[in-house]
């Protein structure tokens, strides 16, 4: 998974105006217009990667003392996959040889390197120029290894309006409501209450 990802922040660098980029899933949604999500992205001062402290099994306790000292147990963190970063992070996670060498060698099942490799190195290397939230929703409101999935039936206004607009979360250090700009899991079925609903203005 982590080389994917870097070969497609690799063949995304090649392009020099691409300057913020996202990884989704083929289950996420946008919840605003382009234009909208493109200016919030490109005015903020951080990236967007989700960065906790897990301590059980599923987090903690997948680290490997060998992975020291290049990463210590107190390095160790957790993350989302689905992340938003700036090109200078982007840049240092693809030319990295360091932390991914330690990841690669030592990361193995039940240790998944998606799940902690851009967390750790992130949070070691550039803590100070993330925002430590991820910008998709999803629901994990029901107990299990994967978030609910949404079907046709489940699509309303009162759904998509708890999404877009029923959090808090500071934004370029102030206050918004407006903390998520994509959501996930969404079925194919779906598509078309979602665009009767969404009603996009570009």
């Amino acid at each position: 998974m982590i080389d994917a990802e870097r070969r497609l922040l690799a063949n995304a660098l090649l392009d020099p105006s691409n300057q913020r980029f996202v990884l989704l899933s083929d289950s996420c949604i946008p919840l605003f217009n382009f234009t909208t999500i493109y200016d919030y992205l490109i005015t903020s001062t951080l990236s967007f990667i989700s960065v906790y402290d897990d301590p059980g099994k599923d987090g903690r306790g997948r680290y490997n003392p060998q992975m020291s000292p290049v990463i210590n147990a107190t390095d160790w963190l957790k993350g989302s996959q689905w992340f938003e970063m700036h090109r200078d992070m982007a840049l240092h996670i693809v030319s990295d040889e360091t932390y991914y060498s330690v990841f690669k060698q030592y990361c193995r099942p039940p240790c998944y390197n998606d799940e902690h490799y851009i967390a750790t190195m992130v949070n070691m290397l550039y803590g100070k120029l993330n925002s430590n939230r991820s910008i998709t929703w999803v629901d994990w409101s029901r107990e299990g290894a994967h978030p609910r999935k949404y079907g046709d039936a489940d699509i309303n206004h009162e759904l998509l309006s708890q999404i877009r607009c029923g959090s808090e979360c500071i934004y370029n250090g102030n206050t918004t409501s407006m903390c998520f700009l994509f959501a996930r899991k969404f079925s194919p079925s779906t598509l078309k209450p979602l665009m009767r609903l969404l009603h996009f203005q570009y």
